[in-house]
């Protein structure tokens, strides 16, 4: 009986490993058989990439235009250094969220600060805001705004995901009622990070008491002058990516209820950027080659993941898209859409390579560096490192 016993439990004992994709191998032990490997044929699950979560809190007080021209000057070279971060092999995403603060403009009763745009992908959209923004003069308070952003922001909570406010301005960091030991305290306890970036010199930033902020937000402390103009850097690459966005553009297909404005919305910026600057304008070029540059909720090739999709997603819409596409057929309209998205690709990959040989360009010209971009790509990365990212 015992031994019966014995060879029921052998026969039926299953020793499990748990590979790092999730995916399980099962040996099943006979005491009188070879051993049998057993394969888990449940489908592997991919690999979801990390976030870098980056909350920018500018202070847009009458002092700060210096700031805020920095900022939308720079938006598309930060972006695109962002591009670069991989966690496990895989490149992560980014989301951004913009802050003012210190703005008269907006009601002492709030703090005289204000959300513009919530954590979100929409580059554009974000640019835009940039570009809106006015300075008014204003009381600062800096704890207000780091306890509006930590507790109404959708932070995520991935063991690898970033999450970093940068505040920026140029007042003392102590002004208003909020506490900012305990703003700190709750920033840490949802793994956020708190760079400040005073707008002054060095010693008067530490005596406001930035630098003991950044301290309590176990992030870094940054001084830049934010009258300074943005350093620009003309390459022999940069008339060929701007041709090659021209066509890019071309390649859109607006649909649905936003589809047209968010049209208009890109037209805007490119104009916007291409007036500040033409290695601004490039530099967008090049992000709008890359994959964190989606707008799936207006373009048709964004959008379709398929070409399913893409059938269902123009019966769904036909009568939003452009005047030229409304007559056509589901059919021709669809040969349209994948002629255009295969252009698109060709196109985006040759930005990204020229942008690799502009790239190395710049880098033997010795240029002096953008401090704001500066100041944030290099606390990122000083974070990332802790998490394993690498950048490519």
């Amino acid at each position: 009986m015992m031994k019966n016993l014995k060879n029921i439990l052998l026969a039926s004992a299953i020793v499990s490993f748990t590979a790092c994709n999730g995916s399980v191998t099962k040996k099943t032990v006979h005491d009188d058989a070879p051993e049998i490997a057993m394969i888990n044929t449940s489908p592997v699950q991919p690999v979801q990439p990390a976030t870098i979560q980056i909350a920018l809190l500018l202070d847009t007080s009458g002092s700060m235009n210096g700031l805020i021209d920095q900022a939308k000057t720079q938006l598309w070279n930060l972006v695109n250094q962002m591009t670069y971060a991989h966690c496990n092999e895989v490149q992560a995403n980014i989301e951004i969220a913009l802050y003012e603060y210190g703005n008269t403009a907006i009601p002492e009763r709030q703090d005289f600060l204000r959300q513009i745009v919530p954590f979100s992908t929409d580059l554009d959209l974000i640019s835009k805001e940039l570009f809106a923004l006015d300075t008014n003069g204003g009381d600062e308070y800096c704890g207000a705004v780091i306890k509006h952003a930590t507790q109404n922001l959708e932070w995520r909570n991935g063991q690898q995901d970033l999450k970093m406010i940068f505040i920026a301005g140029n007042e003392s960091f102590l002004q208003g009622s909020t506490s900012i030991d305990q703003v700190m305290g709750a920033a840490s306890q949802k793994d956020i990070t708190v760079n400040t970036i005073f707008c002054g010199d060095a010693q008067t930033g530490i005596s406001l008491k930035w630098k003991n902020g950044s301290k309590l937000g176990h992030g870094e402390y940054t001084v830049i002058n934010h009258n300074q103009k943005t350093h620009y850097v003309t390459t022999p690459y940069d008339d060929q990516i701007l041709k090659l966005n021209t066509q890019l553009n071309s390649t859109y297909v607006s649909y649905g209820s936003t589809g047209e404005a968010k049209s208009v919305q890109q037209s805007y910026i490119d104009h916007q950027t291409a007036g500040v600057s033409v290695t601004a304008n490039v530099n967008r070029s090049i992000v709008k080659s890359k994959s964190v540059y989606k707008n799936a909720e207006w373009d048709l090739i964004d959008a379709a993941e398929d070409e399913e999709m893409l059938e269902d997603l123009i019966v769904a819409n036909k009568m939003t898209l452009s005047a030229d596409l409304k007559d056509k057929s589901v059919e021709e309209i669809k040969i349209i859409t994948l002629a255009k998205k295969e252009d698109r690709a060709k196109i985006q990959k040759s930005i990204q390579e020229l942008s690799q040989k502009r790239d190395f360009y710049i880098k033997t010209q010795n240029a002096g560096e953008n401090e704001l971009e500066s100041a944030m790509v290099n606390a990122v990365k000083k974070k990332a490192k802790l998490k394993n990212y690498s950048w490519k």
